[in-house]
């Protein structure tokens, strides 16, 4: 495989990393969506992608609860 095409490959299964997270945190996918797309995304990439998204989740809510207590 050449490079360009695996650094699309790459760059195509993160962003399938991030939707299918994504989706997962919302909980409304459907079963045939979610076997392709866990057909085609590296698993280290769902892993690190769902700790950013529940790191993120988790900051915003300590600033929601900052504002809304401040005020």
């Amino acid at each position: 495989m050449s490079e360009p095409q695996k650094t699309k490959q790459q760059k195509t299964s993160f962003w399938r990393s991030i939707k299918l997270v994504a989706w997962s945190f919302l909980g409304i996918r459907s079963r045939a969506g979610y076997q392709d797309d866990l057909a085609k995304v590296n698993p280290l990439h769902v892993v690190l992608v769902g700790l950013m998204g529940a790191l993120l989740f988790v900051l915003g809510l300590i600033t929601l609860a900052t504002w809304v207590v401040a005020k």
